[in-house]
């Protein structure tokens, strides 16, 4: 079909496409004006994508794409919705009890109705290129809409906060339980230890240690300097043939003076032997003299040979002292260092369970002070006001929409009507309908428009005539 058909189809038809036109808009204008009007309020907040801790106050790595959606889903949530309707007070409210029961016949739980006829009226949109979300909401009172999208942005402020929070107090509860038997390990250990010590008589310092094992090097020192000296007395015993050769009798004075008188009282003898004989009473006084000299040496000589295996004698019971006195006190060593060992070990057991504590004290008093916190990364941009224009129905969009969907209607039923009655409009059609060529178009300016349809029918007859002779 051409435009030219379509033209004169529209302009033979236009009544009935004027007519649809006509019916849906006024009908359209009448429902407007009839539907009742509705409101709408938005508000918006504004969510920082960034992870703070609020204890510490480290910024961590910004969050992921999915955390916008999944806020939207929690401020569609139940939870939400149930914070809302208790901030604003719906659940005792008697007049929307008695719709309950009008509109569900008292069947269900009162608190899921209120919750999901709240959310119908409900729209939430996060913005596209920003950390913006749009909570709007829809009723017939516009008060009422500015309260309830407040309500929303309030109640999922409060509900982020407790998402945040409510993990770190169940950990805080875990944790406090764990430091109870945590410290009560700690004592149990710090009373084992305590009981040994006082069983043991000890004390867990070095300073006993130090001063026994320094004993034992004190007895260690004498002990070697007393085999020095037994092993000096038994070589100089064993360097001398008799007891003259000694050092101590060569450079003993007394010795050497008995020597010295020794020899000269010989000497004397030697001359009174020559001069007075041998029976001479002073010779024979003379040589008496020499024999107790050489007696008293040999006493002297043999009293210092004496003193060297006394020495020897005595070195070797101390030796023998000495040692025995190492022996034990290795093995108060020894004692002393187990007893020492026993005592780390439960001192490592205090250790480390003081440890324990300490960690899970520590982590029990950060995440208790999580759970008290009221810090959140939502904030209200814009709050929601009462509206002053009704948001629908909206009359003049309604009324431009009806003429758009009238017109093609009524258009379209014009074009069926020609199709169930079809007529020929343009020369074009008689081609289409008898399938023969148009030789000539003779049409004239005439008065009506029942000439121009007698004359064709007469055309119309004559062809028929024609085709059947």
């Amino acid at each position: 079909m051409s435009l030219k058909q379509l033209f004169m189809i529209l302009k033979a038809r236009y009544k009935i496409a004027l007519i649809t036109l006509l019916i849906i808009t006024l009908g359209t204008i009448a429902a407007s004006l009839l539907l009742p009007k509705r409101y709408t309020s938005s508000t918006a907040v504004v969510v920082d994508m960034r992870t703070v801790d609020p204890i510490m106050g480290n910024i961590d790595s910004p969050m992921t794409a999915a955390y916008l959606p999944t806020q939207v889903d929690i401020i569609n949530s139940t939870r939400t919705a149930q914070k809302a309707v208790k901030a604003l007070g719906l659940s005792n409210n008697a007049a929307v009890h008695d719709k309950w029961l009008q509109t569900a016949n008292g069947e269900g739980v009162f608190e899921i109705w209120l919750v999901e006829l709240m959310q119908k009226g409900l729209d939430v949109k996060p913005s596209r290129d920003s950390n913006v979300i749009t909570i709007t909401y829809t009723s017939s009172d516009p008060n009422f809409s500015a309260a309830v999208a407040n309500a929303f942005a309030q109640a999922y402020m409060d509900t982020n906060i407790e998402l945040k929070v409510e993990p770190a107090r169940q950990n805080a509860t875990w944790f406090q339980s764990q430091g109870k038997t945590l410290r009560d390990n700690l004592e149990l250990a710090q009373k084992e230890l305590s009981n040994y010590q006082q069983r043991k008589g000890i004390v867990i310092t070095d300073e006993r240690l130090d001063s026994e094992t320094e004993k034992l090097s004190d007895l260690n020192t004498q002990l070697t300097i007393i085999e020095s000296t037994s092993a000096d007395t038994r070589s100089k015993m064993s360097s001398s043939s008799n007891a003259e050769n000694l050092p101590e009798v060569m450079l003993s004075p007394l010795i050497n003076n008995l020597k010295g008188e020794i020899n000269r009282l010989e000497s004397k003898l030697r001359e009174a032997s020559i001069n007075l004989g041998n029976n001479h009473p002073q010779y024979k006084s003379m040589e008496s003299e020499l024999s107790s000299l050489k007696q008293q040496l040999e006493k002297e000589t043999s009293h210092i040979g004496r003193s060297y295996a006394t020495t020897e004698d005595v070195s070797r019971d101390k030796a023998a002292n000495v040692r025995s006195l190492i022996a034990a006190q290795k093995r108060k060593l020894f004692e002393l260092k187990h007893e020492r060992d026993e005592a780390n070990v439960l001192l490592s057991d205090v250790t480390s369970a003081q440890k324990a504590y300490d960690a899970v004290s520590q982590r029990f008093t950060q995440t208790n002070l999580e759970g008290q916190s009221s810090q959140t990364n939502v904030s209200i941009l814009s709050p929601a006001y009462p509206s002053v224009r009704p948001s629908s129905p909206r009359l003049k969009l309604y009324t431009l929409i009806a003429i758009a969907i009238g017109s093609l209607i009524g258009i379209g039923i014009a074009l069926m009507s020609e199709m169930l009655d079809r007529r020929v409009r343009v020369a074009d059609d008689i081609e289409q309908s008898l399938g023969i060529p148009v030789l000539g178009d003779l049409r004239k300016q005439q008065s009506s428009m029942s000439r121009w349809w007698r004359n064709l029918r007469i055309f119309r007859r004559n062809k028929k005539l024609e085709f059947s002779v």
